[in-house]
């Protein structure tokens, strides 16, 4: 049932009522070409829905690129569509003209970068609808005399409720008086004191501050990015740390809005996510969301429906994000535009910074790039004239640059790495009242283990690196192809006990720092520690 893999043609079907009798649907399935499906009579083919078909012998998940009239298949051959998931298209013609594209340029099968572009709960067939909010109030001249003395956690709930002041309260607020809520909320229903509403209420920020006032070249580089409205124009946003790239954005962003129109803001790192999110819930007032690997599938889902169905005003995101339809699209921002991070490595391997420039070319769109050290492409693109560059040379309001100095540590005592003399600077600042943040390049505990015998490494058995010590879980982990196992007691070469983890990573550090400041609180920043929701929210000073 294989069909011939060709250009599909999806305006036509988009735009009037065709009858296929077939459908070419993209199948997750690292084979190249798309399949041929029998489609239901007389039931509008739309591409860019979902549907669910057999695939040898289990049921899947694909999704309709176009219709034919005519297959190579002989018709007796060829399975039916089983159920169509959607009442309208998940992706939009540009945005399956921007895949399809990805596809044939990246050479990877067409239905697995379909897949990539969708989350994984819409991938498994779970309706795509918005969660409805269930919300709570005081039944109309409830008589309160009906409550159980006794009952203390539907007095929780009915204090709750007057306090609100007859505005509803969110289940999720009541759901933190008690583990039993449910069963006080179920007793209050049947007493017909409260009432219960579900509803679909769309979050909305409220901004709490305004900014600065812009220096010159701030403001010169806000009048270019506003003046290419409406027109591919992408920018190169050159400033120096501290210079105000941020404010920039927020300033591009609120004359975005104010056409009514979507942006886009990518950030190389999860860990940045949450920093960028709380400045701007401060600064915008509208609809934010985040999409990034942190939040659970649920939220992932919720937060990317918002987006693609037009709702989300500012959608800020890791890499992924790039492949989100956004109806409204007026401009795109990507913060630390040379950061390598910004490049999927596994799977549907891309880089979010090309794709976002295309994005920007197929919507018509500006495209701002931010950094303060930009890339060789960037700046060969600046001087080739394709983008053009806006330089921020100074620094924004009072701040000032950081003082630099070079440490000798030759025939100093370290500990774990660290010398005196940068512990006595931590311990000045921190008596100050200030933070002290520290940098070093390796995650997990030490990069290599090490027999003290015969001088051999702990090596991955997959590739040719040594394998890094993660000292916590007594794990050795290989960073470059991810193959794990357990920390050897004996060396696997001599069978000594004699074994030393040689070098430093952050895990083995920040261990030291908790030893030589017992009373202080370690926060511990890498992918380890980052990479659960939980674990991530409660790694942040």
């Amino acid at each position: 049932m294989r069909a011939e893999d060709q250009p599909t043609g999806t305006s036509s079907a988009a735009s009037e009522f065709v009858a296929f009798a077939f459908a070419r649907v993209a199948i997750p399935s690292p084979l190249y070409s798309l399949f041929d499906y029998r489609w239901p009579a007389g039931k509008k083919l739309m591409p860019g829905v979902r549907v669910s078909v057999p695939f040898g012998r289990r049921n899947v998940v694909g999704i309709v690129l176009s219709g034919a009239q005519h297959s190579e298949v002989p018709a007796n051959k060829l399975r039916s569509v089983i159920k169509v998931l959607d009442a309208d298209p998940l992706l939009d013609e540009r945005m399956l003209g921007l895949l399809e594209w990805s596809s044939r340029y990246y050479h990877h099968p067409i239905g697995e970068v379909l897949s990539a572009a969708i989350p994984v709960l819409l991938r498994r067939g779970n309706e795509a609808g918005l969660a409805q909010r269930e919300t709570y109030e005081l039944a109309p001249n409830a008589n309160l005399d009906d409550l159980p003395k006794r009952a203390a956690v539907q007095h929780a709930v009915v204090n709750c409720l007057l306090e609100a002041q007859g505005s509803p309260v969110d289940a999720s607020v009541l759901a933190t008086l008690s583990a039993r809520w449910r069963v006080a909320v179920k007793a209050l229903l049947e007493k017909q004191l409260i009432t219960c509403k579900f509803d679909q209420q769309l979050p909305f920020n409220k901004a709490l501050e305004t900014g600065p006032t812009l220096v010159d070249e701030q403001q010169q580089a806000l009048q270019q990015i506003d003046a290419a409205a409406g027109t591919f124009q992408p920018f190169l946003l050159n400033g120096v740390t501290g210079s105000g790239k941020t404010e920039v954005y927020l300033r591009a962003l609120e004359q975005v809005q104010q056409r009514g129109q979507q942006v886009l803001l990518l950030v190389p790192e999860i860990s940045l996510t949450p920093q960028l999110m709380r400045r701007f819930q401060r600064r915008v007032t509208g609809c934010l969301v985040s999409l990034h690997s942190g939040l659970n599938n649920s939220e992932r889902m919720q937060n990317w429906l918002l987006a693609s169905k037009g709702h989300a005003d500012v959608i800020i995101g890791t890499r992924s994000a790039v492949l989100v339809p956004l109806p409204r699209l007026g401009l795109i921002i990507i913060d630390e535009e040379h950061d390598g991070s910004l490049k999927q490595q596994d799977g549907f391997r891309y880089h979010a910074r090309d794709l976002a420039l295309m994005r920007a070319r197929d919507n018509s769109c500006p495209i701002v790039l931010g950094t303060a050290t930009p890339s060789f492409e960037t700046l060969n693109n600046v001087q080739m004239e394709r983008f053009k560059e806006l330089a921020l040379t100074q620094r924004a309001g009072d701040a000032k640059p950081p003082i630099l100095s070079l440490l000798d540590i030759r025939r100093r005592p370290l500990v774990e790495g660290i010398s005196d003399r940068l512990i006595d600077a931590i311990r000045q600042h921190l008596d100050d009242g200030s933070q002290a943040l520290l940098f070093i390049n390796r995650r997990g505990y030490a990069p290599t283990l090490l027999c003290n015998d015969c001088g051999a490494c702990a090596d991955c058995n997959r590739c040719d690196a040594h394998m890094t010590v993660h000292s916590a879980r007594r794990r050795l982990r290989c960073h470059h192809c991810g193959s794990e196992r357990a920390m050897p007691e004996q060396c696997e070469s001599c069978g000594s006990d004699k074994l030393d983890s040689l070098g430093y990573g952050t895990e083995r550090i920040a261990a030291a720092l908790s030893d030589a400041f017992p009373d202080v609180r370690v926060a511990r920043i890498d992918r380890d520690t980052t990479r659960k929701k939980v674990r991530f929210k409660n790694s942040w000073i």
